[in-house]
């Protein structure tokens, strides 16, 4: 009784925790856009105190955006490892590692995109907020992300964020290690499945509230193997007829 209480009480804390980082987040976000003049929908309402130019200012913004946006995602899989956990075959020191490879492998996505924001601002394709300053630029993102979403590799890279269960047992590493491993590894499928979901930041400003909301939404009904068939191709094909009638100028 002691020891299951114990457990219990680990399993606790780790979740407040988790919950509690992915909290503060977007608190940071929040904070970050109100600080570049940008409400919650991505409009400017007063002077920009924050450009975002720089590798030293993108990465961390890009680092804590993706704990505010993918870590949500990451909790139907933790349920899963729970679910090893009470048969025996993990414990928690994996369950803490696994986050912590989760969280590395998009920490360097964050650092790649930190590189092509800085890139793309270099070239005057996007403005100190991020938003891309042409049209053919904004059209471009979106037919090529709408696209991605019919390629063998999403659905690969889908098919492992929808089976974790599956990931562990073929690739079990035990411990604080094994978990970093696998989270890592399971990470960089979800960073191939997700990338797209991030470039669209470039089409409103990466700064926009709005989009890091509807964008983490999206991402965590693509993970819901209820609901991922009738998400996926269908925002792949409204991606790409929003993309036609921008480069069009209709929109």
């Amino acid at each position: 009784m002691i020891l299951e209480g114990i457990r219990d009480r680990g399993r606790a804390i780790g979740w407040v925790l988790f919950f509690s980082g992915i909290m503060l987040a977007w608190w940071i976000m929040f904070t970050m856009a109100g600080m570049s003049g940008l409400n919650v929908f991505g409009e400017a309402v007063s002077a920009n105190m924050m450009p975002m130019q720089g590798f030293h200012v993108l990465f961390p913004m890009w680092a804590i955006m993706m704990l505010a946006m993918m870590g949500p995602t990451l909790a139907p899989v933790l349920v899963s490892f729970e679910g090893l956990i009470n048969s025996g075959h993990a414990n928690r020191t994996g369950w803490t590692g696994l986050i912590a490879g989760y969280a590395l492998a998009w920490f360097g996505f964050a650092g790649a995109m930190a590189l092509v924001q800085s890139g793309l601002f270099l070239l005057e394709l996007i403005d100190l907020l991020g938003a891309a300053t042409f049209r053919w630029l904004q059209a471009a993102i979106l037919f090529v992300v709408g696209g991605y979403q019919f390629t063998r590799a999403k659905e690969v890279c889908q098919g492992i964020c929808l089976s974790p269960t599956l990931y562990f047992l073929g690739r079990w590493r035990p411990g604080f290690r094994g978990g970093l491993r696998m989270g890592v590894g399971f990470g960089a499928y979800c960073v191939a499945c997700c990338w797209g979901f991030m470039m669209l930041g470039f089409i409103g400003g990466t700064m926009n509230l709005l989009w890091m909301g509807l964008a983490t939404a999206v991402m965590i009904l693509e993970k819901l193997p209820e609901v991922a068939t009738f998400v996926t191709r269908p925002l792949g094909i409204i991606l790409m007829v929003f993309g036609l009638l921008l480069a069009g100028g209709i929109l």
